[in-house]
């Protein structure tokens, strides 16, 4: 434990009244307030946060604007459309399980927003180029396989680079938020499915307009329905990289966490493209002999992270209980995914929604702070760690004065 950690743990137990003046700092002057009006902690300056957004939608729209030149080139308006209903199915499944994985210490929605238009227009659009003209200088220098190398060898390079800098620039711009394996997974989880959901546009489309429907049909079982989990899961490799070297020390640790998942995201990738290309007796052995395992692996690896999380949760709130800014009621409740639905539903019978809302805060910068306190134990927190802790701390108590006793309305 940080010297910091301890002193504040100590200033809670041994001083009542320092926590009371904390208590009116951040909740509402106002006695006759029924509800906690505390901001989100993770919450940035308004000039800052309108910049950024500013320069986010401009390159989301140019981007968004060339893929569809990209598109209209090679399709038809009613291909596209078609191909891109086609195209959506596989999201209802993929999008739903990174959100199952993101449940103890739910990701702002704008950034998990930001995340999946990232891979279906940044990344994609690059890739496009990139792609396309790393083939032509194959052609032009008369390579003996120019198709199959740009399958299996550059389109996994390029392709997973640039959706892993999409991960990587989610976690400089909330690093202080950045939790670890499980926040790295969602995120890479929904780049990929947003760059599966505009590469399948374009090669259901083809398969439209070469094949007509029995293309269609063909293509969606591969596509859609025997790899959804392609892109997501050749991507995870980068956010479980990324992830790790949050938790680890060493500058140079760090460097080999990020670059090992990105390899492996790559040699996954490549797999894939090479048995796509091997036929459709190959494709299928090579399915059942190493894809299917691997998927069945990964989402046993989800099971367990979430799982694990909420261990995580509990073991490093038990000492804010011991303290006295929680009971140790709150900390089996908050370690509990079901537990944690029925304060919801408690608090939401007793407050309606406003209570509701208090609770789900209150449970939120709970999660956020257990996963701070892990960081601080293990000395991998960033830097003014310990004041964040204490902004988390009086988050809690308001959201907690906001919802317990308030009468219904």
């Amino acid at each position: 434990m940080t010297a910091a950690c301890t002193s504040l743990l100590a200033m809670a137990s041994g001083d009542p009244t320092t926590r009371g003046t904390s208590e009116t700092a951040v909740g509402t002057s106002d006695p006759g307030q029924q509800w906690s009006t505390v901001s989100n902690p993770t919450s940035r300056p308004w000039l800052r946060t309108t910049i950024t957004a500013g320069v986010t939608v401009s390159l989301f729209l140019v981007c968004l604007l060339v893929l569809l030149g990209i598109l209209g080139g090679r399709l038809d308006s009613h291909v596209i459309l078609t191909a891109a209903l086609a195209a959506i199915v596989p999201l209802f499944v993929i999008v739903p399980t990174f959100l199952w994985l993101d449940r103890f210490e739910a990701e702002p929605p704008g950034y998990l927003v930001f995340a999946f238009l990232w891979g279906a227009l940044v990344a994609v659009v690059g890739a496009f180029f990139i792609n396309t003209f790393g083939l032509q200088v194959l052609i032009d220098a008369q390579w003996s396989d120019p198709f199959e190398t740009g399958a299996v060898y550059l389109a996994p390079l390029t392709e997973e680079t640039l959706k892993g800098l999409g991960v990587l620039l989610i976690f400089l711009l909330r690093r202080k938020e950045f939790d670890g394996i499980i926040d790295g997974i969602v995120y890479a989880g929904l780049i990929g499915a947003g760059f599966a959901f505009s590469e399948n546009i374009l090669y259901l489309g083809q398969a439209i307009t070469e094949y007509g429907d029995e293309g269609l049909q063909a293509t969606f079982i591969v596509r859609g329905l025997m790899g959804p989990f392609g892109h997501p899961l050749f991507t995870s490799c980068i956010g479980i990289g990324i992830g790790i070297a949050v938790g680890v020390r060493s500058p140079l640790g760090k460097v080999v966490a990020v670059v090992t998942g990105w390899v492996c995201a790559m040699l996954l990738h490549g797999l894939w493209n090479l048995s796509a290309l091997a036929g459709l007796s190959g494709f299928v052995q090579a399915y059942l002999t190493y894809q299917v395992p691997i998927f069945l692996t990964f989402i046993g690896f989800l099971v367990w992270l979430r799982r694990r999380e909420g261990r995580l949760i509990g073991l490093y709130l038990s000492p804010y209980a011991d303290a006295g800014w929680l009971s140790h009621g709150e900390v089996a409740m908050l370690s509990r995914l079901r537990t944690r639905a029925a304060a919801r539903s408690w608090a939401r019978s007793t407050g309606g929604s406003p209570a509701r809302r208090s609770m789900r805060a209150f449970q939120d910068s709970a999660s956020e702070l257990a996963l701070l306190r892990y960081r601080l134990v293990r000395g991998t927190a960033e830097n003014g760690a310990s004041d964040r802790e204490r902004v988390l701390l009086d988050a809690i108590t308001a959201h907690r004065r906001a919802f317990i006793g308030s009468p219904v309305t």
